[in-house]
């Protein structure tokens, strides 16, 4: 991790910019935040410094964040007239609508610790530690099937937003679907016979 995380857009690249030119802009970024998300694989954002803006809105949309003691999280558009917006969006799902509304009302940035609390991230560590730790965090993922990682990971995205009895009818049909594949079967198996699993990836 280098010592900032994101500073989130170059303001000196947004200054006389057409509307259009402006809405390519965060088209792109959104992408992005939603790739992070939608690909199969878990992404581990490792904090260090400052996340603040399109940076924040990187780390919340992250499946996991590991962060520095040091780092700080903000979403201080609202200072300079231009208020994070599409930030909002990720920080809103990850923290709630209060605490959300109170980075982005006051532009005020938060601590690592405070971060943890509020469900931005999921573990605080010494700035030495921060990639022995974020990737032991990566090591503990790697070691179920990467087919159950990746069924579990766009299920999670599925469910999240649903109601609650159909977010309980679409899980129990993909669990019933996980079940059947080979690697919840050698699984399965392995626990019983108390040996370590084979994934197949299938």
């Amino acid at each position: 991790a280098g010592p900032v995380f994101s500073a989130g857009h170059d303001l000196k690249e947004m200054i006389g910019r057409t509307l259009e030119d402006e809405q390519a802009i965060f088209d792109t970024c959104v992408e992005m935040m939603q790739t992070v998300q939608d690909i199969p694989q878990p992404v581990i954002a490792s904090v260090q410094g400052a996340a603040v803006a399109a940076g924040c809105q990187l780390a919340a949309s992250c499946d996991l964040v590991v962060a520095a003691s040091n780092a700080v999280f903000g979403t201080p558009g609202v200072k300079i007239g231009l208020f994070c917006s599409t930030p909002m969006v990720a920080l809103s799902r990850a923290i709630g609508r209060k605490r959300a509304l109170q980075m982005l009302l006051t532009g005020e940035t938060i601590g690592a610790e405070t971060a943890a609390d509020w469900g931005l991230v999921n573990l605080v560590v010494a700035p030495g530690d921060l990639d022995a730790e974020t990737r032991a965090l990566a090591g503990k993922i790697t070691k179920a099937s990467p087919l159950t990682v990746k069924i579990g990971k766009q299920a999670f995205y599925r469910q999240i937003e649903l109601p609650q009895d159909e977010a309980y009818k679409a899980m129990a049909e993909t669990m019933a679907t996980n079940a059947v594949t080979c690697d919840a079967q050698e699984g399965m198996q392995a626990f019983v016979e108390k040996r370590a699993p084979q994934w197949q990836g299938k």
